[in-house]
């Protein structure tokens, strides 16, 4: 295969065009901490892998030229970015229960930069956040996420531009997805919220003359750090669970 042809050349950009797209969101590969060199010879080593599957989807290689080129490039990226913010909109429920547990403990004010996407972000959720990528390496879910990027061509075929509908709907649902799995993850901590602060409500009705604050504050963290190591593993399992299932949906699993 000679990918100096013309015909070949723009078959494979239009492979690459979703490859790379999908590669550079995906869990744990694209990432901010993994070099932008890596990603891209990555990408550009999967597209080599898979464009003997992809090449009879594009029809004749002379037709690919001029303005069908270009809706069909078009098309590839929104289609890898579609698919591959959907995931990330699921592994952000790490942060996002990562937050609500940081509120809970009274460490919301406790930020650090995130080092998977940059900016700041609660220390919590950095930690579930790194937590979680590296459980997904352990797990093997990154080949179950490149499984995906070759099924993707099963389900939507390089021939235009998605349906807004059907994008809208996908996302939609990543997004309640993600929200969803956020408050299964945190849910022994809203718990403890819930009741930690009933009781120190109580107890400032009891005892007015009581520095409530003051023994709140380091009550909540020790409790709450104590309860994080307690039920750590089973929080990230279901993490890992339930991304593997989301996963497992591209796939047809």
């Amino acid at each position: 295969m000679n990918l100096l042809l013309p015909g070949v050349a723009s078959a494979y950009l239009l492979v690459f065009a979703r490859v790379g797209t999908l590669i550079m969101l995906m869990p744990g590969v694209g990432e901010q901490t993994v070099s932008p060199r890596l990603r891209l010879a990555f990408a550009l080593l999967v597209s080599l892998v898979l464009y003997p599957m992809v090449r009879p989807l594009l029809g004749g290689t002379e037709g690919i030229a001029g303005p069908r080129l270009i809706a069909l490039l078009f098309g590839e990226t929104i289609i890898g970015l579609v698919i591959g913010l959907t995931v990330r909109m699921v592994l952000a429920a790490l942060q996002t229960a990562g937050l609500v547990i940081s509120q809970q403990l009274g460490l919301s004010y406790a930020m650090t930069v995130d080092p998977t996407q940059g900016g700041q972000s609660a220390a919590v959720g950095n930690f579930l956040s790194l937590l979680g990528i590296t459980l997904i390496f352990a797990a093997d879910l990154h080949h179950l996420a490149i499984a995906g990027i070759a099924r993707s061509y099963q389900v939507l075929p390089p021939d235009g531009v998605p349906a807004f509908g059907d994008a809208l709907m996908l996302a939609v649902r990543a997004v309640a997805r993600g929200f969803t799995l956020a408050v299964q993850i945190s849910g022994p901590f809203i718990a403890f919220g819930i009741l930690f602060n009933l009781g120190l409500g109580v107890l400032s009705r009891l005892m007015p003359q009581l520095q409530v604050f003051f023994l709140a504050v380091p009550a909540s963290v020790l409790i709450g750090m104590l309860i994080l190591a307690g039920s750590l593993g089973v929080m990230m399992g279901v993490f890992i669970d339930d991304l593997g299932r989301y996963l497992g949906e591209f796939v047809g699993r």
